[in-house]
Order: structure tokens, then C-alpha cells, then sequence
């Protein structure tokens, strides 16, 4: 009877710990608005890999906490394309920046120009701010 209630608790025990260790590692962000159109769409739901701001390059889609703008509410999650990473030139569509992105910074950029905030409106974005890499649309 001890023997069936062990082998019953621990793989019980070894999946819990497994949720734990994915949750840590991974996310599931809904995408909202019309900024990453046309990659990715409102309603589409993406996984995203847990990843410091320092680690991403160019080209990869990322989840990142919005600026504080003047006067508006917290923007919260964004999902924007980098652009240049520290030590890159700072492309000429962003304004006020120095010539090379600083360290702590990424430019970030919506695919739909036309809808978004990204660094085109308000300059280069935190690198701590950055979740995450998108790895696939589930």
C-alpha cells in the first residue's frame, strides 16, 4: 500500500516541479492591437522565451515593458521587432538619440508603422524592460 501512494506522489511531484521550471523559462503573451501587423495579428497568442534585454539581437521580436509616457497610462506589454542593439548605429527615424545606441538600449520597432508605439515616437526603449523573444505563434 506505502509503495502505490509513493509512485502515485512522485510523478505528481515531478510534473509540478516541470510546470514550475517552464514557467520560469517560458510565457504565453495575447497579442492585442494592430502593431505587429502583418506578422502577427490581434488575437494571435505567442510563446515567448524568457530572455535578460542584453541577450537579444537584431531581427528577433520581443516582449518588452512599454515607456512611461507624459500624462498617459502605463503602456504595459509591447511586442515590437529590434532594430539595433547597444553599439549600433541609431537608425535617422529616431530622434534625440545619440549616434550609437547606447548601452541599456534597444530600438525597437512595430511591422505597421501606421499603429504603435515604438521608437520612431518615442525613442530608444529600455533593454531591462525586455521579457522575452517570441519563438512562435501557438
Amino acid at each position: 500500500m506505502l509503495i502505490a501512494i509513493a509512485t502515485a506522489v512522485i510523478p505528481a511531484a515531478a510534473a509540478a516541479l516541470a510546470v514550475v521550471v517552464l514557467r520560469r523559462r517560458y510565457l504565453v503573451v495575447d497579442v492585442t492591437g494592430p502593431s505587429m501587423t502583418p506578422t502577427y495579428l490581434d488575437g494571435d497568442r505567442v510563446l515567448v522565451r524568457r530572455v535578460r534585454g542584453d541577450k537579444v539581437r537584431p531581427g528577433q521580436v520581443v516582449v518588452l515593458e512599454g515607456p512611461r509616457l507624459p500624462r498617459a497610462e502605463p503602456l504595459g506589454l509591447l511586442l515590437k521587432r529590434v532594430t539595433a542593439v547597444p553599439g549600433d548605429a541609431v537608425p535617422a527615424y529616431v530622434t534625440g538619440a545619440p549616434a550609437l545606441v547606447p548601452a541599456g538600449k534597444l530600438v525597437v520597432l512595430s511591422d505597421n508603422p501606421a499603429a504603435g508605439v515604438d521608437s520612431r515616437s518615442v525613442g530608444l526603449f529600455s533593454a531591462a524592460g525586455v521579457a522575452g523573444v517570441v519563438l512562435r505563434r501557438m
